[in-house]
């Protein structure tokens, strides 16, 4: 037998570690040296066990798959409503919500400050009419439904509330998730209505009312995703999540709830990147926290208040209007990473989302992505199949340090919401965002298509334009609803609203009967800026 031929010593020295996207070192080779002294049994445990490193379910996507949902919504409800059968009928398994920016802000269609942006953005809701249009035809006692909406969100859930009694299913039936995470507005989005105090005390009165009329509602999705799209990194992103989820807790508790009657509806909402290992090992990071700030920091004990269930859409911010079929490619990837990661929902962006709203092929394509992965590959065979990666563990460990440093500052500054107010998450995800830009400006960082890889001149895309005209027609219907409705009615309603407001009882049953009255967002949204006031931002430089 021939003796095996020598290796000769790699001529190539030592290559320096990579620096991940939160800037934590990614070292060339990992072996057990990296794990020395590491407890799988305390930092692992099994999959649907704490510390749910492994995910929150013990057969995750060996039972079936995740919920594969399209965030859909644009123009008028009854186009929105087309998009939604044409992707429940392709294999959707359940639908989420996009606003447009009036609807999002509080203000009717026919506002001052909505002209230009009627169903841009997401669809148009003004009132219980187009709620009704908007879900025309989708059997409510069957489809999950997730509506991306925060400040107003008690009005929307009433709205889709409203809506399944019409069709005869009961409170008790509808399944879904109302974003409601006011929080991230004040940091990364922008779209908040009132001040950070009775935004909270609107918080948990979603939480009281869904717990007695809407139990299988998750009444808040507590939103990372938002604050990745405004530049944060992995650890940003899941330590202001967290801080936020937090807060909450701390609001609800202080509201006179128990944890365990509210905390196994949250859940959360994430961005999933393309640099899959960080990604994979943010996501374990994260369930590991919240499950020991549950039990140990708010004294949880039902498993479920433990667990940190989200909802994943990968990264907008890294597609790319150049060369835009290239985005199926990083959508795919960042897939993958939300899947391995251990995601209990999934939206995957549309290649064309980078130039405009996606159009009907691109949708498709974004779902058949995810069928693929769930359908023609092996992801769904195994539970966690990272399980011990020396690579990935170490990196778990590294952001799960990293995360909880980050947490420590901020409860220095008091907290979530103190924290805010001074405008200290804001500030740190612009330094990250003015870091990443000049990166790229720099060709430091490389974006396929961008500033590597070009081509001369870009193919001719026709996007998906919204007619103008929508913003006519849904002041029109808005005319017709208020001369149609009981004037005196809506007054009556939005009077009661406003004494509730004014005092500590829930606002949401005095907010369901002028919603169902026909008092339009706007309106009730005004009633509220009348007692609460609004919020105006601090700039810390």
């Amino acid at each position: 037998m021939a003796a095996e031929p020598r290796r000769a010593e790699s001529s190539h020295p030592p290559q320096p570690a990579r620096r991940s996207e939160s800037g934590l070192p990614i070292e060339p080779l990992y072996g057990p040296e990296a794990l020395a002294g590491w407890d799988p049994a305390a930092r692992l445990g099994r999959p649907g066990e704490y510390p749910y490193t492994r995910g929150v379910y013990p057969t995750m996507y060996t039972g079936r798959p995740w919920t594969m949902r399209q965030y859909a919504g644009f123009g008028t409800a009854a186009e929105s409503n087309a998009r939604y059968r044409q992707l429940i009928a392709g294999g959707g398994t359940g639908l989420s919500v996009a606003f447009d920016l009036p609807t999002q802000m509080g203000y009717d269609s026919d506002a001052p400050l909505a002209a230009g942006e009627v169903g841009k953005v997401g669809v148009a809701v003004d009132s219980v009419e187009d709620m009704a249009v908007l879900l025309d035809g989708i059997p409510l006692g069957e489809v999950s439904t997730s509506m991306t909406i925060n400040a107003p969100a008690a009005l929307l859930l009433l709205l889709y509330q409203l809506v399944g009694e019409a069709q005869g299913v009961p409170a008790s039936a509808l399944t879904g998730t109302v974003q409601n995470d006011v929080l991230k507005e004040y940091v990364a989005r922008g779209t908040y209505i009132f001040p950070p105090q009775p935004s909270l005390r609107l918080v948990a009165d979603v939480f009281r009312y869904c717990r007695a009329e809407i139990p299988r509602w998750n009444t808040i999705s507590i939103s990372g995703y938002h604050m990745a799209e405004a530049g944060a990194d992995p650890v940003q992103e899941i330590a202001f999540t967290l801080a936020n989820g937090i807060a909450y807790v701390r609001t609800a508790i202080a509201a006179g709830m128990a944890v365990d009657d509210f905390a196994p509806r949250l859940s959360f909402f994430f961005v999933a990147r393309t640099t899959l290992l960080e990604e994979v090992a943010k996501f374990r990071a994260a369930r590991r926290i919240w499950a020991r700030i549950m039990r140990d920091g708010f004294g949880a004990r039902d498993p479920r208040s433990q667990m940190l269930r989200f909802h994943t859409q990968t990264a907008g911010v890294q597609l790319t209007a150049q060369q835009p079929e290239v985005n199926l490619a990083r959508v795919t990837v960042q897939a993958l990473a939300a899947v391995f990661g251990g995601t209990q929902s999934l939206h995957t962006n549309s290649y064309d989302e980078a130039i405009a709203l996606p159009t009907e092929k691109a949708a498709r394509l974004a779902l058949r992505t995810q069928q693929v992965l769930a359908h023609e590959t092996d992801v769904t065979a195994t539970v966690d199949p990272f399980a011990g990666s020396y690579a990935v563990e170490a990196l778990t460990d590294e952001v799960e340090a990293a995360v909880l440093a980050l947490m420590d500052r901020i409860e220095e500054q008091g907290g979530a919401v103190a924290a805010i107010e001074q405008g200290f998450q804001k500030a740190e995800i612009e330094r990250t965002a003015y870091r990443v830009q000049q990166e790229t400006d720099s060709g430091a960082r490389t974006v396929v298509g961008v500033n590597r890889f070009r081509l001369d001149t870009e193919e001719p895309y026709r996007p998906l334009r919204v007619d103008p005209a929508i913003e006519r027609r849904q002041a029109a219907r808005l005319a017709r609803l208020r001369a149609e409705r009981s004037a005196g009615a809506v007054t009556r309603a939005l009077d009661a609203l406003r004494r509730t407001a004014e005092g500590p009882e829930n606002v949401l049953p005095p907010m369901k009967e002028a919603l169902a009255a026909r008092a339009t967002v706007g309106e009730v949204c005004d009633a509220l800026r009348g007692v609460w006031g609004t919020h105006t931002p601090v700039e810390r430089f």
